[in-house]
């Protein structure tokens, strides 16, 4: 008992100073107009640069010198209305200055702030990646984390609501009515950890399933993300064999 209140304790202190990087962030030394770059971006990476809080704009901010202006993935749709290249609604905001100027409909980053720009001027560019990739295989837990990390990187570790969101999006594609993610139960001291040795911070389970450890003692339980539905978390055994979520390589 003692030894589980410590570990608790531990997974408090180690939460509440946790902040993860959303997304994977390349700077494109070619000088396209913004729908190039747009198309670019969706050929070779994910799409243009999108940024949805301030940990994006951080690892954007790296990405670049700061004297340059390069395209991120920002147009306006309307007088001071303005979308992610995605159609995502902008819900962080780090301009300069704005204006309603007709002909300034995209977006540039300079000095670490956000600039309008003619969209038919030639500027470098920032793409981001998809992160993720579904196998359509169907393997045990650890037969999965083999697998992406002889073929990619290691099984998703799903640490914030953005990489959630990034989960639903590869999910549709999926073949099993659950999904294996990089999530593993300790027996031990009955706490869940993901496989790139963080603690979980970030929950998303379905009721009941975190501290479903009934079986654990015949079978090691590892965690699994619904297909369909709300895209809850659940706990099984893991010889089920699923589809399963890696974390690509970067280009």
């Amino acid at each position: 008992m003692a030894q589980i209140l410590y570990f608790s304790l531990l997974v408090i202190a180690l939460c509440s100073i946790s902040e993860c990087s959303q997304r994977r962030y390349h700077y494109i030394n070619m000088r396209m107009d913004w729908t190039e770059a747009q198309r670019y971006c969706r050929e070779n990476y994910k799409d243009l640069a999108t940024v949805h809080n301030i940990i994006d704009m951080n690892e954007l901010k790296n990405t670049v010198n700061n004297n340059q202006k390069v395209w991120i993935g920002l147009k306006r749709t309307d007088v001071y209305k303005w979308k992610w290249s995605r159609s995502d609604p902008v819900e962080y905001l780090n301009w300069e200055t704005v204006s309603s100027t007709d002909t300034d409909n995209c977006a540039v980053m300079r000095n670490e702030k956000w600039h309008q720009q003619n969209c038919n001027e030639n500027m470098r560019f920032i793409c981001y990646n998809d992160e993720l990739i579904l196998i359509q295989k169907n393997l045990s837990w650890t037969e999965a984390v083999r697998y992406c990390r002889e073929n990619h990187v290691d099984l998703v570790s799903v640490d914030s609501q953005e990489i959630q969101l990034m989960v639903t999006e590869v999910l549709h594609q999926a073949s099993t009515a659950q999904v294996w993610l990089g999530l593993r139960l300790s027996c031990s001291v009955g706490i869940w950890f993901w496989v790139n040795g963080e603690i979980v911070c970030y929950q998303n389970w379905a009721p009941g399933n975190e501290t479903a450890v009934d079986d654990c003692e015949r079978e090691v339980r590892s965690g699994a993300v619904q297909s369909g539905g709300d895209h809850l978390w659940i706990s099984l055994p893991e010889s089920h064999k699923l589809n399963f979520i890696c974390t690509r390589k970067e280009k």
